[in-house]
């Protein structure tokens, strides 16, 4: 990756929508069999590791519930309290820290339709802390540590599943 957010982001655009194409025509049994969202983040993740994908960032992985950050308890920053939330993204694509100039390129949060509307609120306002570029300038990217609050992914996807449409 050469860390040119625009194209950054149309290339995670283009390679998360193969990703997802090529998954409910590959897994759409399991909509069908009405598992959970972590099983379905967890086929999502091997459409996303595909050999492209690979090829253009090799350094970076796909995990599923991860909530690290620096060894430390992922979090955020939400809403207009700025409230200081653990967080736990349903899938991420990220570097595991490795990678300080971008280490975070997608956040997906999964929601099934029929869950409440406040837990999809949720999801969508931590999608929005996650791809901040900073948090009123509290982190100032100085190319060697981490931010405290995990921020600056590129891509944020709500994925909500409804097995009805």
């Amino acid at each position: 990756m050469n860390y040119e957010s625009e194209k950054d982001y149309q290339l995670l655009t283009e390679l998360f929508d193969e990703a997802n194409v090529s998954f409910l025509k590959a897994d759409k049994d399991l909509f069908y069999d009405g598992v959970s969202e972590r099983t379905l983040c967890g086929a999502l993740k091997r459409h996303i590791e595909n050999k492209k994908w690979r090829r253009i960032a090799p350094q970076y992985k796909v995990d599923v519930e991860y909530d690290r950050n620096d060894g430390e308890l992922k979090t955020v920053i939400v809403g207009e309290n700025r409230m200081i939330r653990s967080i736990t993204c349903d899938l991420i694509l990220h570097s595991r820290g490795k990678i300080i100039k971008q280490d975070n390129l997608i956040a997906l949060e999964m929601k099934k339709a029929y869950r409440d509307g406040q837990s999809k609120t949720d999801d969508k306002n931590r999608l929005m802390a996650l791809t901040k570029s900073s948090y009123d300038d509290i982190w100032s990217f100085d190319g060697k540590t981490l931010p405290e609050h995990v921020c600056r992914y590129i891509l944020g996807v709500y994925y909500e599943v409804d097995i009805r449409r």
